[in-house]
């Protein structure tokens, strides 16, 4: 066996607040009928892998229900290869929440390496992108490489977010420092990594004794093998790519698909995304309906008088006559009634927005933060909510106007927020 792939998607995605409160980030929703992960998975099997193992930890929930038997992705298969999804368990041998994420790969060793496989393909669960993986193991494989590691320029004054390196003449990464508070440049780690099995297992082993690891790739395991001369190569991308870790870069990465031309082709019959879709009628849109730029999917209503521009709507949404949506994202069966206007903002599943209420606000992109409001929520009728405030899951109109009788959230508030556990 050539190549198995590990999608890590075990990861809270705290920054992503209300989006990930009931989902693990690689489940939240994205482009109207997707879920994050979708990209890798799709990645994987447009590349011809078709050996995924998935490791899941918060919430595994919804992403084990979306990803199934893997049969949207060709990926239910009986005798070799397949998707398996794997999450932290006790057996003989306790094991626990996963340290770091090579911890995660290590505490499930015994089912990754199973076949030996030549070659493990380490990616994360929660990057919006399209990328040909065997081009990735060729070049690896060509250079006769320890690990390959896929890298981006970024701009630098972004570049402290992420692993930065620097490479000799030959791409071989001679230097690597994890999120530095002062980059040495601006070549950063996409979090897609191909290791030689044999090297990696030997690795992961000798990490898992040290008690002052974090037990992570980027933090540990790489900058290890630069440090021991192993031959750790830098494999160069130049497409699309982005992780969309804060509300902000979520709006952003949906504002890049409805551009002109987009970001990242949806369209593009020789590279499907893959999804497990639901049954929905078509779109109606009422005469006298306004729709620009926008992707509106399966089931949504767009009444008479309604405006929705630059957007992006979820299956099932409902937009009253006179509504306006503008430069937003409103997910799954969300129900926006008469005269509501929403702007610059992203509005969770199942959210009721009562009649004339105002969320967010327009203003130079970086001037005002997205507004957000959680899962379930109910906004009462003429309520507003200013840009950059965020709402929780499942709040009802009374427990709103408890705390705000004068009708208004102000900017940066967040209401009702809960640690869920």
């Amino acid at each position: 066996m050539r190549t198995r792939a590990v999608i890590l998607a075990g990861g809270e995605g705290s920054r992503l607040g209300v989006l990930t409160a009931k989902r693990a980030k690689p489940a939240v929703p994205f482009a109207g009928k997707y879920r994050i992960i979708d990209f890798a998975l799709s990645n994987c099997v447009n590349s011809g892998i078709f050996d995924v193992v998935v490791l899941t930890q918060y919430r595994p929930h919804s992403l084990n229900e979306h990803i199934g038997l893997g049969r949207p992705w060709d990926l239910d298969r009986s005798f070799t290869g397949g998707v398996q999804l794997l999450q932290p368990y006790q057996g003989r041998y306790d094991t626990d929440w996963y340290a770091g994420t090579a911890d995660a790969v290590t505490q499930n060793l015994n089912f990754i390496r199973r076949n030996r496989p030549r070659n493990l393909l380490i990616l994360s669960g929660d990057h919006i992108y399209e990328m040909e993986y065997d081009m990735l193991i060729r070049y690896h494989e060509q250079h006769e490489a320890d690990a390959t590691v896929c890298v981006i320029r970024v701009p630098l004054d972004e570049a402290s977010r992420y692993g930065i390196m620097e490479v000799d003449h030959r791409n071989q990464i001679v230097n690597f420092v994890e999120k530095p508070e002062v980059p040495p440049g601006d070549l950063a780690n996409m979090g897609v990594y191909v290791f030689k099995t044999q090297v990696l297992e030997q690795l992961l082993l000798e990490d898992a004794m040290d008690p002052n690891s974090r037990h992570d790739f980027g933090y540990n395991i790489i900058p290890r093998m630069v440090e021991l001369g192993m031959k750790v190569m830098a494999y160069p991308f130049g497409g699309y790519w982005i992780d969309v870790g804060t509300i902000d870069a979520y709006w952003e990465a949906h504002m890049d698909l409805i551009a002109t031309p987009p970001s990242l082709d949806l369209n593009d019959r020789s590279w499907i995304i893959h999804t497990r879709s639901e049954e929905r009628p078509p779109v109606k849109i009422e005469r006298g309906a306004i729709v620009e730029d926008s992707m509106i999917t399966d089931g949504s209503t767009i009444c008479s008088g309604a405006r929705v521009v630059r957007s992006v709507l979820s299956p099932g949404v409902y937009v009253g006559p006179g509504a306006m949506i503008y430069e937003s994202v409103i997910l799954t069966d969300s129900y926006i009634e008469r005269d509501a206007r929403i702007e610059r903002a992203v509005i969770d599943k199942g959210v009721l927005v009562g009649e004339g209420a105002r969320i967010g606000e327009r203003g130079e992109v970086g001037e005002f933060g997205i507004a957000c409001v959680g899962k379930n929520t109910r906004i009462p009728p003429g309520f507003r909510l200013h840009h950059s405030a965020v709402l929780g899951t499942d709040l009802a109109p009374e427990d709103i106007i408890e705390q705000y009788p004068d009708g208004e959230i102000p900017a940066g508030v967040q209401v009702g927020l809960k640690l869920h556990k």
